[in-house]
């Protein structure tokens, strides 16, 4: 079972910019399609944004030319730079590989809390 490692988050003022890391214990990062997710509180784990093998990437309309997702397969790690941000945006993040069923407990990691707020 793949690991995963995310930092990076904290407080933040809206308007504000964080960049979020995940680290991965795979030799095999390259091959993987590799997402954020985020979950506020009493709501669902949703999709972020995702990058392919070929760095194609993906995103929520909610994020789309805020947040850039971006991967360093020699570093076996995928960021999450994220800008212009809002109180909405305040959740924990997860990154995983994609498709990943939240129910897939053993696959996530702790996740990393961004919280934005004056």
């Amino acid at each position: 079972q793949v690991q995963f490692v995310e930092s990076g988050g904290g407080l933040v003022q809206p308007g504000g910019s964080l960049r979020l890391s995940c680290a991965a214990s795979t030799s095999t990062f390259r091959n993987y399609v590799m997402a954020w997710y985020r979950q506020a509180p009493g709501k669902q784990r949703d999709l972020v944004a995702r990058i392919s093998s070929d760095e194609t990437t993906n995103y929520a309309d909610s994020v789309k030319g805020r947040f850039t997702i971006s991967r360093d397969n020699a570093k076996n790690t995928v960021y999450l730079q994220m800008n212009s941000l809002r109180p909405e945006d305040t959740a924990v993040y997860y990154c995983n590989t994609f498709p990943r069923s939240v129910f897939d407990f053993d696959s996530w990691g702790q996740g990393t809390q961004v919280t934005v707020s004056s």
